[in-house]
C-alpha cells in the first residue's frame, strides 16, 4: 500500500463547525484509501459528531485542541496568542512535516497569516496568492489572487502566472495554460499602472503561455486559464461571480416552477439542467490553495458545507501526488 497522505481538518472552522468539517472528513476517506485525516479542535464536540457516523477509524485521529480563532479576531494577533488554537495547532503540524497539507473554513485572516508565519514560504516566493477554481463555458479557471495580496507588485504577478501554470498544468491537467492579466480591454496601453508596468513583463516571461489582457466578461468564456490579478480586484469578481451564478440558479429553479406548463417542461429537462447548474456550483471545486508555502494550506468558504470542504480534502491528494511544491521550487 503507497504511503497515506495526511491532511489536517480544522474542525472548529467555519459556519457550521463541527458539523461539516467532520462529516466532509469522513465523506473524503470513505472515497480515497490514500488519505489520512486529523481533526483539530475540541474533542468533546468531534466525538459525538462522529458517532453519527461508520468510518475507516484506523485513518482518522482526532487532535484535542482547547481554543478557537473567531473571524473577527484581528489575525495576527490571534496566530500570536491562540497557541492552542485549531488553526495554529493544525498549521503547525504541516510545519514539522507531521502532515501533508491543512484545509480550514475558519478566519480567511488567520488562515493566511498563519500560513505565511507559520508554515513559511517557498525560498523565492515574494508572496503566497490565494487560488481558486472558478467554473467557465468549457471547464474551469484559476483566478490568482482572490484574497492574499492587495497591494501586489508587478513581480509578485509575474510569480502568481509561473505558480498558476504549474496548478493549472499538473493539478487540473491543461497543458501549456492559457495565462491573462485582467485588465479594462484588450489592448496593451490599457490598465492601471500595475497593469501596464506588468504585462510587458509577463509578455518576456519564458515558461507560461501568456496571451494578452482579458475583460472580466470574458473569463465566464474561459478565454485564459490562469487568469491573473491582484487580490481586491480578484476578489471582487469572485464575489460577483459566486452573487450572479446563485441568482440564477435560484431564478431558472423557481421559473420552472410558475406553472403547469414550466413543471411539465422542468421534469423533462431535469436531468441536463441538473449537471448544468452543478458545474457553476462553486462547491464542486473545493476551496482556494495559498500557493508557494512549504506546506500544502487550502481555504473553503467560511460558509462551506460538507460537499465543498471534502472537495477541498481531496485536492490536497492530488497536490500531493504532483509534487507541486517541489515544481514550484525550480521554478520560482
Amino acid at each position: 500500500m503507497s504511503e497515506l497522505i495526511k491532511v489536517v481538518v480544522d474542525a472548529m472552522g467555519g459556519d457550521y463547525a463541527p458539523k461539516e468539517p467532520v462529516h466532509a472528513a469522513v465523506e473524503a476517506l470513505k472515497e480515497s484509501k490514500d488519505l489520512f485525516v486529523y481533526l483539530t479542535g475540541t474533542k468533546e464536540l468531534i466525538e459525538k459528531e462522529l458517532k453519527q457516523y461508520e468510518y475507516p477509524s484506523d485513518r482518522l485521529e482526532i487532535v484535542a485542541t482547547t481554543q478557537v480563532i473567531e473571524t473577527a479576531e484581528p489575525p495576527v494577533k490571534a496566530i500570536r496568542s491562540k497557541k492552542d488554537s485549531s488553526i495554529v495547532v493544525g498549521q503547525t503540524m504541516v510545519r514539522k512535516g507531521e502532515a501533508d497539507a491543512f484545509v480550514s473554513s475558519g478566519s480567511t485572516g488567520a488562515v493566511l497569516v498563519g500560513g505565511q508565519v507559520i508554515v513559511g514560504r517557498i525560498k523565492g516566493v515574494e508572496r503566497p496568492p490565494l487560488a481558486p477554481l472558478i467554473p467557465t463555458k468549457d471547464g474551469v479557471a484559476l483566478l490568482i489572487d482572490c484574497g492574499a495580496n492587495v497591494d501586489a507588485r508587478p513581480s509578485h504577478l509575474v510569480q502568481f502566472a509561473k505558480m498558476g501554470s504549474i496548478y493549472m498544468e499538473n493539478v487540473v491537467g491543461i497543458k501549456n495554460p492559457r495565462v491573462a492579466i485582467v485588465n479594462i480591454g484588450a489592448e496593451e496601453e490599457k490598465g492601471n499602472a500595475l497593469v501596464k508596468e506588468t504585462f510587458p513583463l509577463l509578455k518576456e516571461c519564458e515558461g507560461i503561455n501568456f496571451i494578452g489582457s482579458i475583460e472580466a466578461r470574458d473569463i465566464p468564456e474561459g478565454y485564459a486559464d490562469v487568469v491573473v490579478c491582484e487580490a481586491f480586484v480578484g476578489n471582487v469578481i469572485l464575489k460577483l461571480y459566486e452573487g450572479v451564478g446563485a441568482t440564477l440558479i435560484s431564478k431558472v429553479k423557481s421559473g420552472m416552477m410558475t406553472n403547469l406548463r414550466s413543471k411539465i417542461g422542468a421534469v423533462l429537462v431535469k436531468p441536463a439542467l441538473k449537471a448544468t447548474l452543478k458545474s457553476f456550483d462553486a462547491s464542486e471545486y473545493g476551496g482556494a490553495p495559498l500557493l508557494g508555502l512549504k506546506g500544502l494550506v487550502v481555504k473553503t468558504h467560511g460558509s462551506a458545507g460538507h460537499v465543498e470542504i471534502k472537495h477541498g480534502i481531496l485536492q490536497c491528494l492530488q497536490f500531493k501526488k504532483e509534487g507541486i511544491n517541489d515544481k514550484i521550487k525550480e521554478h520560482i
